[in-house]
């Protein structure tokens, strides 16, 4: 009886530990799949780029709210609406990367700002800050909808690409968020 018990326990521990491993395979219909639970070196790859990726955009919209610049209330309402957006994104990406044993950023050796498709270089930032009023709101509008766009491509490829159930979610969600907002921001831009 003794035997069987720590047979028994010894079995259980070791399921238990495998079911701890990184990168396992379950099945992805299964809904309960939480973030730790099976992933895969594009998810990563996706919520080490999109954490600065939103980042960026969240920057461009404190730019936008700053009184000096004096954006119109249009671009200072979707700055407000995608900060609310963006930033609980960020936390969660944050918290797969945490779950998951990784670094919150790429390897820093290697240069990887051209596989962000839409961001903005310093420069361009810099610029932005500096324009005023409606001149302030086209290059604002211009750079978001390129910037929205890159997220999209980005969350398309981790579509394809990744393994983890809660990834895709976020990745539907940026998606269809982001679009929405590159809809109404070409019509503002007509």
């Amino acid at each position: 009886m003794k035997n069987t018990k720590k047979i028994l326990g010894g079995l259980l521990l070791a399921i238990a530990l495998a079911s701890c491993g990184g990168s396992s395979s379950s099945n992805p219909s299964d809904t309960s799949v939480v973030a730790s639970a099976d992933f895969n070196d594009d998810d990563v790859m996706f919520a080490q780029m999109m954490i600065p990726h939103h980042e960026q955009a969240i920057e461009m919209s404190d730019i936008a709210l700053d009184p000096t610049v004096m954006a119109g209330d249009v671009v200072k309402n979707l700055a407000t609406k995608i900060k609310a957006a963006q930033d609980p994104e960020i936390q969660q990406m944050t918290g797969f990367l945490t779950s998951w044993n990784k670094s919150l950023t790429m390897d820093g050796s290697m240069d990887h700002s051209e596989m962000m498709s839409g961001m903005l270089s310093a420069e361009e930032l810099l610029r932005l800050s500096t324009l005023r009023g409606a001149e302030f709101d086209r290059a604002w509008l211009t750079g978001m909808i390129a910037h929205h766009e890159g997220a999209v491509e980005m969350a398309e490829a981790v579509l394809k690409d990744g393994a983890n159930t809660a990834v895709r979610e976020l990745a539907n969600a940026i998606i269809k968020g982001q679009e929405a907002e590159i809809s109404e921001m070409r019509n503002l831009t007509k």
